[in-house]
């Protein structure tokens, strides 16, 4: 059986935040740890609306999408993405750290974001984990 991890992200920088959840996923914090294998834990991730970015990130970082048509670059400043959709701010910072491979996309549906401090994983008694700076 899978572990599960919550963290909160209030008042967490979003960089460290995405580390830690990355490494859980991996399982990288296991002794049994191996790189080909899907050893990683489930982590809900709550608050993501509060979520803190360090320096001037949040005016001056660019989230952007391309259709693959001309002119189809599509560019959001941080401050926009964090008030419509702050689960894809911590979504994107952690899938980015993931592998690139069909692995790296298994880890990553193991990731649970919602905006704000309720989730509907309480059956699975999720172990609270405190992000240490």
């Amino acid at each position: 059986m899978r572990r599960w991890y919550h963290m909160d992200a209030e008042g967490k920088v979003l960089g460290r935040l995405a580390v830690r959840i990355a490494v859980l996923l991996m399982g990288k914090d296991r002794p049994d740890y191996t790189p080909h294998v899907d050893t990683g834990a489930y982590v809900v991730v709550t608050n993501a609306e509060k979520v803190h970015l360090t320096g001037k990130k949040l005016k001056q970082k660019m989230y952007k999408r391309y259709s693959g048509y001309p002119g189809g670059l599509k560019e959001r400043p941080a401050w926009v993405m964090l008030q419509k959709h702050p689960e894809d701010v911590v979504r994107l910072a952690v899938k980015r750290m993931l592998p690139r491979t069909k692995l790296g996309r298994k880890m990553l549906k193991k990731l649970k974001v919602y905006r704000g401090p309720d989730h509907p994983h309480t059956y699975a008694k999720p172990q609270s984990i405190e992000l240490t700076n």
